[in-house]
Order: structure tokens, then C-alpha cells, then sequence
């Protein structure tokens, strides 16, 4: 005689518990890679006590930095993190500003460069055709305001 077998009965339970281990590993990349995505070349930004700029959402700003040796860089393209020469810059500048006239621009300048430095960056902007330039500056925390 033989016994009848039992029927089983299905599980209809999601193991999540995969889903999770791949949510906190991609999580752990995020962390990882999100402090590298920084923007441009590192300066010594001075501090200011100014309100910021408003920006339009639709248009990346143009930002052109000047290090501490005077050398430019250009936000936009493949070398942003090679210093570029006034013309390569008052062309990107140019062709940008030719099909969005709204685009912001900005410059970033160390602390440390000199004055006349920072008069090329303006003065290259301007012969690209930015009208209205914004300076980047860190915010003042406890540095008083000179007199």
C-alpha cells in the first residue's frame, strides 16, 4: 500500500533580501563617488560677505578659474582640468554664449593670483561677448569686514 503524497503548498513570498544587499552597495558607490564630482580645478577661494547669484536652471553656468599660478581653466569640454589658453577659451566662450545669451558666467580665482590675472580672465570673457560676469567667493564666517 502506498501512501498518498501531500500536496505542497507554494510559496508566494519576495525575497527581498538580494534587492537589499544590492540597494546598499550601490548606496556605498554613491557615497564613494559623489565627493569626487567636484566641479572644476581646486582653488583657494577669498571669502566675501555677498548674496548669491540666482542662476537659470535650464543653462549649466560657464565658470573660468584662475589657480594661484595664473594658469586658466574652462568648465565646458573634454580638458577641464588642463589650463586652456585665452583664445580656446574666448572661442567656447563665444560659441556658447552665441546659442544661449542667458548662460551664466562666473570666475573662480584663487586668493593667492594676482589682480592682473584676474583682469585677463574678465577681459577675455568680455571679448567673447558675456556682459554680465559673477565672481565665485566662499561665504564669510567669521572674518570682519575691512573699513
Amino acid at each position: 500500500m502506498t501512501t498518498p503524497l501531500k500536496k505542497r503548498k507554494l510559496m508566494s513570498e519576495i525575497n527581498v533580501v538580494p534587492y537589499i544587499d544590492v540597494m546598499l552597495v550601490l548606496l556605498v558607490i554613491f557615497m564613494v563617488t559623489a565627493p569626487l564630482l567636484t566641479q572644476g580645478i581646486e582653488v583657494d577661494l577669498p571669502k566675501a560677505n555677498a548674496k548669491p547669484i540666482e542662476t537659470v536652471p535650464d543653462h549649466d553656468p560657464i565658470v573660468i578659474s584662475v589657480d594661484a599660478t595664473g594658469n586658466l581653466y574652462i568648465n565646458q569640454g573634454d580638458d577641464e582640468d588642463k589650463p586652456s589658453s585665452g583664445k580656446k577659451i574666448m572661442t567656447i566662450v563665444g560659441v556658447i554664449l552665441g546659442e544661449n545669451p542667458e548662460t551664466p558666467v562666473f570666475v573662480k580665482a584663487d586668493r593667492a593670483v594676482s589682480y592682473g590675472n584676474v583682469v585677463t580672465a574678465m577681459v577675455v570673457l568680455q571679448q567673447a561677448g558675456a556682459q554680465n560676469i559673477g565672481f565665485v567667493t566662499d561665504p564669510l564666517d567669521t572674518y570682519p569686514i575691512p573699513e
